[in-house]
């Protein structure tokens, strides 16, 4: 199986809304690896690895985030795998 990677960054209400806690959580359920931090901007930074349709989930979810979110933007780009291990929140 061959693995994608990409770095997200989410604009809109997506601090203090347990953005990156719901973040990780869906991540590990689609065994996704790489990590989530907020930004001093106001958005959230997401590096981001697995496999080419858990990662298009992953996206998917990530336009939406979480019920209390409100997210306005995702810019989307494409790295090499960095050969993360886990999702972690930074």
């Amino acid at each position: 199986m061959s693995k994608k990677a990409i770095i997200l960054q989410i604009f809109g209400r997506v601090q203090g809304v347990g953005f990156r806690y719901y973040t990780q959580k869906k991540a590990e359920e689609l065994d996704i690896k790489g990590y989530v931090r907020n930004r001093p901007d106001g958005s959230v930074y997401i590096v981001a690895e697995g496999s080419p349709d858990a990662l298009e989930s992953f996206v998917y979810w990530c336009e939406e985030g979480p019920s209390w979110a409100r997210v306005s933007k995702v810019e989307k780009q494409e790295i090499p795998p960095n050969g993360h291990k886990q999702f972690e929140i930074r």
